[in-house]
C-alpha cells in the first residue's frame, strides 16, 4: 500500500489530506491511531530471535514446507506487497532480513486492514511460525503484530537508494538503513578499535584518559579550537594531542600507557582530514623506536585479521600486503632516490632549494635545510610508497619534541609510516632532556610570535615534569581513522566517520529545510538575511580599453565539477577535476580554500576559461581559469576583509557550453 489515503470529502471534510504529501499521509494515521486510543511508538518488545540466526537455523526447510516453530522477531518493514487476502511485508533487523507472509484468514479482518495501513519504514513486533514458500523464500507466517515506531517521513525509494554523497554524510541515519555496505564499514571500525584495545592490553598496556581541555597548546603545530571555561574565566584549547599528558605518566612511574580518544584541529577537510578525528597514541618506558616499530606493525595486523580476516587488502585499486616485515629506510636516502641525485646535509641550502623547485616545490625564505630535505621527500617519494614503509631519521627542523639522533645533531629519532603515499603513524625516541625540551618550547614560542598561529606553546609544567626525571621511552601515534579506511577501502574520511562536520544545510527553493513535520506547521516562515549593499566596496571599473578582438579570443564555458579536493601541502588551493564538454577531464587548481570546502562545490556547474595555456601549480599543470566575483566588506575587526563568490549557473546548462 502506498502513501495515500481516503480523501473521500462525505466521510470528514476536516480530515483531508494532499495524497502527493506522504508526510502529511503519515501524520494524519499518525493522529488517527492516538484518536483511536493506540500508542504509535509502543513499549520494549521481547523478540526470541534476530533474523539471521532464523536464516541459518531454517536454511534446510523444503520448498513449500511449514512448520509449528512459533518466533518472535521485530525489526523495520522495508518492503510491502499487496496481493487482495495476502500481503508480503519485508522485514529488516541489525542482522538481516526476512519475508513476512500475511493472510487475512490467520490476522482477521480488522487485524488484516491494519497492517495493510502500515508504512515502509515502520518498527513492528512480530509473532507467528517459521515456512517456507513454494518459490523458495524463508518466511513468518504472521499471527500477530504490533506497531512498535510510526514512520513519518518516507525512506528513499529502494531501486534508486541514497546514493548523494552529502545527503548520506548529513543523514548518516538513513543511510544505514538504506546501504548494507555503509554498515559494513562500521561494523569493521568497531573491530578495528576492539582489536586495538586487545592487543594492546596483551602486551601489558593500561588504557588511561587524559584531559580534553588543555591551558597550553603543546604535543603537535595544529591550529586549535578554543573554547572558555566560565568557572575559571579562562580561555582553553581543545587539545591537539595526548603526548605531554602520556608522557607525564612516565614521569610518575607507569611504564606502558596507552589512550584511545578523539583530537581536535581547526584546520581544513579534506578526503584523509577531519578537524575532529581519533588517533591512539602509546609510550613506553626504556623502549625505543625498534620496539615502537615492532608494536605498530603488530597492532596494524590484528586489526586487518579482526576487521578482513587477512593482511593482503586492496586499497583504491593498489594491493597492499600488510603482513610479513615491513621496509625501513631513512628519509633521506628515499629523497635521494625519488629526486635521482644526492639530497643530503652536505648540500648548500641553495642547492636544495633548486632540487625542490624542479620537482614542483617551493621554497619559503625562512625554510632551513631540514625542512628543505623534508619537503623534497614530501614532493618525490612520498606518493611512490605503495607497500608499507617505515620512513626514518627525520630533520630536528620538523621534529621539535623527538630526541637527537646519536651522532648527528641534524637528525632525530623518528619515523612516519606510509602505506598507499599517506602517513598511518608517527613515532619518536622521546626527548628526555628538560633543558633542550625547555630551548625547543622557546623556539616554538619564538616562532609563534612571528605569526605562526601552528607552534606550540611553552608548557613550563612540562618541563618541570621532565625535570623530575623521565626514563628513556619510545612514543607512537596511529591514527584511527586512516587505518579504517585502509581496512575499508574508502576514499575519504567521511565514509569512516558516522557524523562528520558539514556545513550548514543548503536551504531548498529558497526555504530553510523545516526541522520536523509538525515544527512546519507552526513556524514561521522565515527568509534569507538581506545584504547590507552600503558596507560592500567593489573594484573601481578599468580605465583601459580591450579591443573587442583581443576579448573574443577568450573561451568562456560551462564546466560541471567531477571531482574537488585540497591540494596537498597548501592552505589555499582546491584542485577541480572538470567535465568541459570534450569527453576528456579538464584539471584547474584555484586558490579559494578559504572560501569553499572541496566537497560543497561537486555537482555544480561553473564558469570557467579553458583556453589559457597550462600553468604548473605546486607541480599540477592547471589548464584554465575559474571565474569568481570578489569585494570587500568591512569586518569583525573593523578592517576590510575579502569576499569571493564563485560563479555558479544553472546546472541545466550542459558542460562545455559556450558563453558569448
Amino acid at each position: 500500500m502506498s502513501d495515500t489515503t481516503n480523501t473521500n470529502p462525505d466521510a470528514n471534510p476536516e480530515a483531508q489530506v494532499v495524497e502527493d504529501d506522504p508526510i502529511a499521509v503519515r501524520l494524519a494515521k499518525r493522529e488517527a491511531l492516538l484518536a483511536a486510543g493506540k500508542d504509535p511508538y509502543g513499549h520494549a518488545y521481547r523478540y526470541s530471535h534476530h533474523l539471521a540466526d532464523l536464516a541459518e537455523q531454517y536454511a534446510h526447510l523444503e520448498d513449500g514446507a511449514s512448520t509449528e516453530d512459533e518466533v518472535k522477531v521485530a525489526g523495520r518493514v522495508m518492503a510491502k506487497r499487496d496481493q487482495g487476502k495476502l500481503a508480503f511485508l519485508e522485514l529488516r533487523d541489525s542482522t538481516g532480513d526476512i519475508q513476512l507472509f500475511c493472510r487475512i484468514n490467520a490476522l482477521g479482518e480488522e487485524a488484516f486492514a491494519e497492517l495493510k495501513d502500515l508504512d515502509v519504514g515502520d518498527w513492528i513486533g512480530v509473532e507467528g511460525t517459521m515456512m517456507r514458500t513454494k518459490r523458495g523464500q524463508l518466511s513468518v507466517s504472521v499471527a500477530s503484530f504490533e506497531l512498535l515506531s510510526k514512520s513519518l517521513r518516507p525512506l528513499p525509494e529502494k531501486f534508486h537508494g541514497l546514493a548523494d554523497k552529502e545527503t548520506r554524510y548529513r543523514q548518516r541515519y538513513v543511510d544505514l538503513v538504506m546501504n548494507r555496505e555503509v554498515r559494513d564499514t562500521f561494523e569493521k571500525r568497531f573491530k578495528v578499535i576492539s582489536a586495538i584495545r586487545r592487543y594492546m592490553e596483551d602486551h601489558g598496556y593500561y588504557e588511561v584518559e587524559t584531559p580534553i581541555l588543555h591551558p597550553i597548546l603543546g604535543g603537535a603545530n595544529a591550529r586549535p579550537f578554543v573554547t572558555h571555561h566560565n568557572a575559571l574565566d579562562k580561555d582553553f584549547y581543545l587539545r591537539i594531542a595526548t603526548e605531554l599528558h602520556l608522557k607525564r605518566l612516565l614521569v610518575g612511574g607507569f611504564e606502558k600507557v596507552f589512550e584511545i580518544g578523539r583530537q581536535f584541529r581547526n584546520e581544513g577537510m579534506d578526503p584523509y582530514h577531519n578537524p575532529e578525528f581519533t588517533t591512539m597514541e602509546f609510550y613506553q618506558a626504556f623502549s625505543d623506536l625498534e620496539g615502537m616499530m615492532e608494536l605498530t606493525q603488530g597492532v596494524i595486523q590484528a586489526a586487518a585479521l579482526a576487521s578482513c580476516g587477512t593482511t593482503q587488502v586492496e586499497y583504491q585499486g593498489e594491493q597492499v600486503d600488510l603482513g610479513g616485515t615491513w621496509r625501513r629506510a631513512t628519509m633521506i636516502e628515499l629523497a635521494s632516490e625519488g629526486a635521482g641525485e644526492d639530497v643530503s646535509f652536505q648540500r648548500t641550502r641553495d642547492e636544495l632549494v633548486e632540487i625542490l623547485e624542479r620537482n614542483g616545490g617551493h621554497a619559503e625564505d625562512a625554510w632551513g635545510k631540514g625542512k628543505l630535505i623534508a619537503e623534497i621527500f614530501e614532493a618525490v617519494a612520498e606518493e611512490k610508497l605503495i607497500q608499507p614503509t617505515f620512513v626514518t631519521e627525520h630533520p630536528i627542523e620538523v621534529s621539535p619534541l623527538a630526541k637527537k639522533k646519536a651522532g648527528d645533531p641534524n637528525l632525530t629519532e623518528r619515523f612516519e609510516l606510509f602505506i598507499c603515499g599517506h602517513e598511518y603513524a608517527n613515532a619518536f625516541g622521546e626527548l628526555n632532556d628538560p633543558v633542550d625540551q625547555a630551548e625547543r618550547f622557546r623556539a616554538q614560542v619564538e616562532a609563534k610570535d612571528l605569526g605562526d598561529d601552528e607552534a606550540m606553546g611553552y608548557d613550563d609544567d612540562y618541563v618541570r615534569a621532565l625535570e623530575y626525571g623521565m626514563p628513556p621511552a619510545g612514543g607512537c601515534g596511529i591514527g584511527i581513522d586512516r587505518l579504517v579506511m585502509l581496512l575499508t577501502d574508502a576514499p575519504s574520511i567521511r565514509d569512516v566517520l558516522l557524523f562528520p562536520h558539514m556545513r550548514d544545510e543548503a536551504p531548498a527553493g529558497g526555504r530553510p529545510r523545516t526541522a520536523s513535520p509538525v515544527a512546519a506547521e507552526a513556524a514561521p516562515a522565515s527568509v534569507a538575511a538581506p545584504i547590507d549593499f552600503s558596507k560592500v566596496v567593489v573594484e573601481p571599473l578599468f580605465e583601459d580599453e580591450v579591443d573587442f578582438d583581443t576579448f573574443s579570443k577568450s573561451d568562456f564555458r560551462a564546466v560541471k565539477v567531477k571531482e574537488c579536493v585540497a591540494v596537498p601541502k597548501s592552505k589555499k588551493l582546491l584542485q577541480f577535476t572538470l567535465d568541459d564538454g570534450t569527453g576528456a577531464d579538464r584539471v584547474i587548481l584555484s586558490g579559494i580554500h578559504a572560501y569553499y570546502e572541496p566537497e560543497d562545490l561537486v555537482g555544480h556547474t561553473l564558469i570557467a576559461i579553458t583556453n589559457l595555456p597550462p600553468r604548473k601549480m605546486m607541480g599540477v599543470d592547471s589548464c584554465g581559469m575559474l571565474l569568481s566575483a570578489i569585494h570587500e566588506e568591512e569586518g569583525e575587526n573593523g578592517e576590510p576583509e575579502e569576499r569571493l563568490n564563485l560563479l555558479m549557473v544553472d546546472d541545466r546548462i550542459p558542460a562545455g557550453a559556450k558563453l558569448y
